[in-house]
């Protein structure tokens, strides 16, 4: 009778934990649902506006592309905008998103939404070269907080429902639902991710894309058909592809540091230095050509789907872009990063006598995943904009250049959640802007050590050209 009363109870008490547990898991499954379809439709809704915008924008830069001396009026008026109506709207948007969910658990002031807009399309219409994927960010992280505010959400729910904003704003901007949810959540840490937030930002996602795509947002995929005659061949390529790309990501990201860095230190006022940025730039285009003023869409699609790049494409429009945005232009980063990716792919290719196409893709995703950490965001992108094809050797690139890039990044506010090697010594849980690597030696503690490893690298490489010569012969 005894072990009868015992097991009643237990059978009681674990019904009672099940049951409740079951039905507020059940509530807050439809509660974020419900949630992050509204983010979604607003957030959607929003990017198609923008996107319109700036679609005449970019219209109007093409028409009067030869009219450099715009450049100093629009990046001083975009400068003016941000400097005295909403200073959160400064930088390239998803940066200063970040800040706010880790600094300000996301609270972002609402005037950031027309700012932000107005002061990208003042930028990019008089040439300025930035991406539209930070104001897309930005203004969904920005429509989010506000929503949060009227519901009068803790900061735990408030960062939730930021992070969908972004999550919609970026899937809305390249019509790549799945990866721009995981974007909004991979790109606040560096080798971690807000799991708690996968479902609210998946339904964001999809949903603002198919608001985007409901009221006339089109968007270009370059699906890649491709026959890889051996399977170790291309995998020994893809892996110094993501060595290649992974050091441009580095080369991004210096460049950008450096830049900004030397209009801190001028001692002039920020009216002055949005003039002199846009002298510079003139200047510039003077020097090189105007492929590399405004989002630069033309030459990613030359480079994606003919193949074509002049050798320095990825240094001058890491210079441009830097120009910009330290002079105080208004914009995004992902864009000039994909044309830097697809650009350098196609120096890759040609160097090594390889297909121009494939890997100006892998560029393409390879040097984001390097420069914002986002390695597995990236992976999916290629297989939602390039097919599934792509899908692994877009996964090794952009693992192996995430790695190659160590603890830097587009986004100094990021934190860090893992280090990238044992012999790297971070702190965890510090913004990338305040990091200190110690290097601590353990396998190639010398440079006989290194000499050795570089050495059997060769070797490797060697008997795959060889056993490739015999191939061909038998052939």
């Amino acid at each position: 009778m005894k072990g009868n009363e015992e097991l009643k109870e237990y059978l009681k008490e674990e019904l009672e934990v099940v049951f409740f547990e079951e039905v507020v898991l059940f509530f807050s499954v439809v509660k974020w649902v419900i949630l992050a379809t509204i983010v979604g439709i607003l957030v959607g809704l929003a990017t198609t506006v923008f996107l319109k915008i700036l679609d005449k924008s970019v219209r109007f830069h093409a028409y009067f592309s030869h009219y450099y001396f715009l450049l100093p009026f629009g990046i001083l008026l975009s400068k003016l905008l941000i400097k005295y109506l909403a200073p959160e709207a400064e930088g390239h948007g998803t940066e200063k998103v970040i800040e706010s969910i880790h600094r300000r658990s996301g609270r972002i002031d609402v005037k950031v939404i027309p700012v932000k807009l107005m002061a990208t399309v003042l930028t990019l219409a008089t040439g300025g070269s930035v991406g539209k994927e930070g104001p897309a960010a930005q203004i969904g992280a920005g429509i989010s907080s506000f929503m949060a505010s009227l519901l009068r959400f803790s900061d735990t729910d408030r960062k939730k429902l930021v992070v969908c904003g972004i999550s919609a704003g970026f899937a809305s901007i390249f019509g790549t639902p799945i990866s721009g949810a995981l974007f909004g959540m991979e790109v606040l840490f560096l080798g971690s991710m807000m799991y708690e937030v996968i479902l609210p930002s998946f339904v964001s996602g999809i949903v603002a894309y198919q608001t985007a795509k409901l009221f006339g947002i089109s968007y270009e995929y370059f699906p890649m058909s491709f026959y890889v005659p051996s399977m170790a061949h291309f995998l020994t390529f893809s892996v110094l592809a993501g060595i290649f790309f992974g050091i441009i990501a580095v080369l991004f990201i210096e460049v950008l540091k450096f830049v900004e860095f030397v209009f801190k230190k001028l001692q002039i006022n920020d009216s002055l230095k949005a003039v002199l940025g846009g002298a510079i730039l003139i200047l510039l285009t003077f020097l090189l050509s105007d492929d590399y003023l405004g989002l630069g869409l033309d030459r990613i699609h030359d480079a994606l789907v003919v193949g074509d790049a002049k050798p320095w494409d990825f240094l001058a429009k890491s210079l441009f872009t830097s120009v910009t945005l330290a002079a105080g232009g208004s914009g995004g980063i992902v864009t000039p990063l994909f044309f830097v990716g697809s650009t350098s792919g196609v120096l890759f290719a040609k160097l090594l006598g390889l297909n121009a196409r494939i890997f100006a893709a892998l560029g393409f995703v390879g040097v984001l995943s390097g420069a914002a950490n986002t390695p597995i965001s990236s992976s999916v992108m290629a297989i939602e904009i390039f097919g599934p094809k792509i899908g692994p050797y877009a996964a090794i690139v952009s693992v192996i250049s995430f790695l190659i890039t160590g603890h830097r990044s587009v986004y100094p506010s990021q934190r860090i959640g893992i280090r990238k090697s044992p012999s790297v010594e971070v702190e965890i849980g510090v913004e990338v802007e305040d990091v200190r690597p110690t290097v601590k030696p353990t396998g190639l503690s010398t440079v006989a050590d290194l000499y050795r490893y570089i050495r059997k690298i060769g070797r490797f490489l060697r008997l795959i050209a060889l056993r490739k010569g015999r191939l061909k012969k038998r052939q």
